[in-house]
């Protein structure tokens, strides 16, 4: 089947939503089909909270953790491994794209994205990337604050438990050991900081579509947001 040709598609389009709610795997596709570049922001964040744990600061130490993020050097380029990653990640010179995975970083990386230092040193590093156009950009601030005039904004949810099997799975092929209910309470712990924040909390912007991707497959939730362009 040839694919749909896109006339003047949006230049600027901002995916957001909640953890392991399917934004980096769909927000790529969409890029690789529009033949632009995409962005997880929330990989800069997991590389803040990976050199902090990697260097023994407290997170609960704002001034600590806000001076790091303002210091870090982080690089995101195309993968050049096959190994299931999306991106290759570079922090700090060295390839950290599988430890800002870890499971020390998942406990943190939500208390570390709520110091607003950190999420102003992060936001402008996102808005020089953005500056060129033809940019998927994905996390959860991106509609609402650090693009708030992209010209298509998509939020994406799903329930916990949706989230929490699809992350169980992730995991498995992985060949890591996980407990589905302890996956489970992490997203809610995470979803709870994100959204109670007061720097750029988790919500969908006033002008964003918002697509429940419970029931949906990625591919067809990416066809959804493909005729979205189409449309417009």
């Amino acid at each position: 089947m040839c694919e749909k040709t896109i006339q003047n598609p949006p230049n600027t389009i901002a995916i957001d939503g909640p953890a392991a709610s399917g934004k980096s795997t769909i927000g790529n596709l969409i890029a690789n089909k529009l033949g632009y570049i995409s962005l997880d922001t929330g990989i800069m964040y997991r590389a803040v909270a990976f050199k902090a744990v990697q260097e023994d600061v407290d997170v609960l130490d704002g001034e600590a953790v806000s001076d790091l993020a303002e210091q870090i050097s982080i690089d995101i380029r195309p993968s050049q491994e096959d190994d299931g990653r999306q991106f290759d990640v570079i922090i700090d010179g060295v390839d950290r794209s599988w430890d800002i995975r870890s499971p020390e970083v998942n406990q943190v990386v939500s208390e570390v994205s709520v110091y607003p230092r950190v999420r102003n040193a992060m936001t402008h590093l996102q808005r020089e990337i953005a500056k060129n156009g033809k940019i998927v950009m994905i996390g959860r601030d991106i509609g609402t604050v650090v693009l708030p005039d992209a010209e298509m904004k998509i939020y994406l949810e799903a329930s916990v438990q949706v989230r929490a099997q699809r992350r169980y799975i992730e995991e498995l092929a992985r060949g890591k050991k996980v407990c589905l209910d302890e996956i489970a309470e992490s997203l809610r712990h995470r979803d709870e900081i994100d959204s109670g924040r007061a720097v750029a909390p988790l919500r969908p912007a006033e002008d964003a579509v918002v697509i429940n991707t419970d029931d949906m497959t990625v591919f067809e939730v990416v066809e959804f947001v493909m005729d979205l362009i189409n449309l417009r």
